[in-house]
């Protein structure tokens, strides 16, 4: 696929001042600008390069990105264009040991996961921003930056230097963080020694789109292996190499293709589409927000890619905080709103992490005691259900649940099931669609099941039968307060106007 060069367009000014600008035009930037511009807001996106990203990187997305992307407005071409999977598959050397599917349920919208390579999400994206009249500056480095009152950004470009002054600046730019840099501040967490090689495959094969995990194969013993199948007949194959292989003799396809004519087979035909070598950290600020300066997804925080869980929760900081600095900056919510940001995904960072952190340890132990334990729990679970929960190829992608959050309204009636105030609203199938994309975007919603409520707010009311009224644990009266990102806000049995604007002023930001 030729690589796409997007056109360079100088400011036409040394000086100038926006009031909303992202850095980096990655996923997490991308879906940043596009869901502000949504809500009404002119942004502002620069990048240093000019171009999506090299190789397939980010491939997994799963269900709850997906529903936000179908808010964006791309969700539909990216099923299309990728391969959808529930199942994955755990083997011990030779053997499977066990399977799972991680939608075992029928009445959703979207699958558990599509695999689509990162570059083919980001044009996509990039598609999308420029329809929605997203000011995008490629080739715009940023290379200074002073915040000691609006955030003051020098920039380098092909016309020369230039600066963009904004009333807010949110940093997805990643990993490596110009942002993050140029303020200072600390990342903390553990850096890892392993490396692993991966390898996008170009070839024809009958494996089934499914995620298939090895521990020890014995085409690569002593290691451990990953597959996933993309779009377009790429595969993505992740090996482990172990801590002392050396990054630069490993990316030679010398040394790459016959580690994968083992795991392949001699016969089968493959080309090398694109090859890297990576360790993984798992990090993240002490903080989120500073001031008019805000970090989103790996720019964040970083986990290690078993799980999935950097990509998507990138995805989420971006669908938490556009609604919040949305309803800022057009007056109907404080700027306290935006410390509600930190409150809800720093502790979503930390599961991320925490889960990242045990899948690092389990797939690459560290002491005797731990590679002998490892070893039990893969003899055991081809036969014993009780030592599966033990072995951990990498804890998947699920959303995060707010439960401490401070938008919250604690319960006074009792419901079964999970959707309680923090979690995501369960979609369900309704006649003629689907019910997720009625509620939130860009207003709370009042969903309520044969319930006569009255509010100033938009409202879908059910009827209480179906699988809707199941996964809300629904009786006659039962309402639910659903956030633009549609996350739960309260729930009642019974509510009252009353209580329905003291929660609705509690979300807004209203109460501390």
């Amino acid at each position: 696929m030729p690589t796409i060069h997007f056109p360079f367009r100088p400011l036409g000014a040394a000086r100038v001042h926006r009031k909303v600008v992202v850095v980096g035009a990655g996923p997490v930037g991308l879906t940043l600008a596009i869901d502000l511009r949504l809500k009404g807001l002119d942004v502002t996106l620069v990048d240093e390069d000019d171009t999506v990203s090299t190789g397939s990187r980010a491939i997994c997305w799963a269900k709850r990105s997906l529903e936000i992307f179908d808010r964006l407005g791309i969700a539909g071409p990216m099923v299309a264009r990728g391969v959808t999977w529930n199942v994955g598959r755990v083997f011990h050397r030779h053997r499977q040991i066990y399977e799972f599917n991680l939608q075992a349920e029928a009445g959703h919208a979207f699958p558990a996961f599509v695999n689509l390579q990162q570059n083919l999400v980001e044009q996509m994206l990039v598609d999308r921003a420029e329809a929605l009249g997203v000011e995008l500056l490629w080739k715009h480095r940023v290379v200074g930056l002073d915040v000691r009152g609006f955030p003051t950004l020098a920039i380098e470009t092909p016309a020369g230097a230039c600066t963009i002054e904004a009333d807010w600046l949110l940093a997805c730019d990643g990993a490596r963080s110009h942002v993050r840099r140029l303020m200072g501040l600390d990342f903390k967490g553990q850096v890892f020694d392993d490396r692993f090689l991966i390898a996008d495959v170009r070839m024809s094969a009958d494996f089934p789109a499914e995620r298939w995990f090895w521990f020890d194969p014995p085409f690569h013993p002593g290691g451990s292996a990953l597959l996933h199948r993309q779009a377009d007949d790429i595969w993505r194959i992740d090996l482990q190499l172990g801590p002392d292989a050396d990054p630069v003799e490993e990316r030679k396809p010398e040394r790459v293709i016959p580690r994968l004519r083992a795991m392949l087979g001699p016969e089968r035909p493959f080309e090398l589409d694109w090859v890297s070598v990576y360790t993984f950290h798992c990090r993240r600020l002490d903080r989120f927000r500073h001031g008019r300066v805000i970090f989103l997804g790996d720019a964040a925080h970083t986990v290690s890619p078993f799980g999935a869980r950097g990509g998507n929760s990138g995805i989420q900081d971006a669908d938490n905080l556009a609604w919040k600095l949305a309803a800022v900056l057009k007056g109907t919510s404080p700027d306290s709103l935006l410390d509600s940001y930190d409150a809800e995904r720093g502790p979503a960072a930390d599961e991320n992490i925490l889960t990242s952190t045990r899948s690092t340890d389990f797939i690459t132990p560290k002491s005797g005691a731990s590679r002998r334990l490892r070893e039990a729990a893969l003899s055991l679970a081809g036969d014993h259900s009780f030592a599966r929960a033990l072995v951990n190829s990498g804890r998947l992608s699920a959303p995060s649940v707010y439960r401490a959050s401070p938008l919250n309204t604690a319960d006074i009636d009792t419901f079964a099931g999970r959707s309680s105030p923090g979690s995501v609203a369960p979609d369900a199938p309704l006649e003629g669609g689907w019910l997720l994309p009625r509620l939130g975007g860009n207003t709370f919603t009042l969903l309520g099941f044969d319930a006569d409520i009255e509010a100033s707010l938009p409202s879908v009311r059910l009827p209480v039968s179906g699988l809707a009224a199941e996964r809300y644990d629904a009786s006659p009266g039962t309402a639910y307060l659903i956030r633009p990102d549609q996350h739960i806000a309260a729930r009642w049995r019974h509510p009252t106007a009353e209580g329905i604007a003291a929660a609705l002023a509690r979300a807004e930001g209203g109460i501390a």
